[in-house]
């Protein structure tokens, strides 16, 4: 065990030092510089973890952190994730929580949104996998006069379909014209939906990983053919999932994005070339100067929600908001927290 407890140290001290970085914004992205580092990196595209499959977790050993569990599967396999309770404590799992309804963020208006939103897709401890490499039959955007909010993806019925990161089950049934359905919340707060599958492997509840097989690729509900249809949104707004992946190659194309409201519409596609270019530059301005009053701290020993809210001219309530937590929650030295 003690071999086990020094891989955590080092992953810690790997956490505590990505806490330390500034963001940088890019045009559809944030980017991590690290303070002494001369010139602005690039967004690095991130490969994916090794395919689980369809395993089952046989154990999960505590670690020094109650932030880390080492979780063991039945394929002789082990993987540091984020510990359940720690995350079942986080708000993103109580907000809007339903396991009945396919969307359910349908009161949350768009407007509602800020502007910009700096969303983390992986770091040291969450991973990413591709859900399924294909051939891309049918994009994000208009099609035969309806919003196709998703992308559909060719395969052969049978084929594995994967978590693409790690997160928790909140819907898994048929659901109408989507044929059989998973939605997983993420930690990072995305929803992915899975549908027309065969076979789902998976049930409300379920902690997943990355890589982990959630069912099998089919054409249930309404289909012409086997595919899978593939949506990722936030706070039940759909956005391009080619954002995020490329699925030529499998990657993820960035380890954080800055989600901008305008990329909810269904007209606002990946690489899209726009016609006014006048008026976008006066949208990527207005985000520019909203992304640059984002500011985050530094957990210090002795510092408190209240102590915080008053510091940066907050509320605690708008602090919880703001990271995903709740008033009551345990505040942990070198915690990286936005403020603003």
């Amino acid at each position: 065990m003690k071999y086990i407890f020094l891989l955590v140290a080092v992953c810690l001290t790997y956490v505590v030092q990505a806490q330390e970085t500034e963001i940088v914004e890019q045009p559809d992205s944030t980017v991590i510089e690290r303070k002494d580092s001369v010139e602005t990196e690039k967004p690095m595209s991130v490969r994916p973890v090794r395919t689980l499959g369809k395993v089952s977790v046989i154990d999960t050993l505590a670690t020094e952190s109650e932030m880390i569990s080492i979780v063991l599967f039945n394929d002789n396999t082990w993987r540091y994730v984020m510990s359940e309770n720690y995350k079942a404590d986080s708000a993103i799992f109580n907000d809007h929580w339903d396991t009945v309804a396919t969307h359910a963020y349908k009161d949350v208006e768009l407007n509602t949104l800020p502007e910009a939103t700096p969303i983390r897709l992986v770091d040291s401890l969450e991973s990413y996998h591709y859900p399924y490499i294909g051939r891309i039959t049918s994009r994000y955007g208009p099609r035969r006069g309806r919003a196709h909010q998703g992308l559909d993806i060719a395969l052969k019925t049978g084929d594995p379909i994967y978590a693409t990161f790690d997160g928790k089950v909140r819907f898994s049934k048929a659901a109408g014209n989507y044929g059989n359905l998973v939605i997983i919340r993420h930690n990072n707060g995305l929803e992915t939906y899975y549908a027309h599958l065969s076979q789902r492997d998976v049930e409300v509840g379920d902690w997943v990983v990355a890589g982990q097989q959630i069912g099998l690729g089919g054409s249930t509900g309404r289909s012409t053919g086997p595919h899978l249809h593939y949506e990722v949104r936030y706070k039940g707004q759909s956005f391009d999932p080619e954002r995020i992946i490329d699925f030529k190659t499998g990657e993820l194309r960035r380890a954080e994005l800055l989600l901008k409201r305008r990329h909810f519409s269904i007209y606002a596609k990946y690489e899209q070339d726009f016609d006014d270019e006048v008026e976008v530059a006066k949208i990527d301005e207005a985000e520019r100067k909203a992304a640059a009053a984002v500011q985050y701290h530094t957990v210090r020993s002795g510092d408190t929600l209240g102590a915080l809210a008053r510091k940066y001219g907050t509320t605690v309530t708008r602090l919880c908001q703001l990271n995903g937590i709740k008033s009551t929650s345990i505040l942990r030295i070198g915690q990286r927290l936005r403020v603003r």
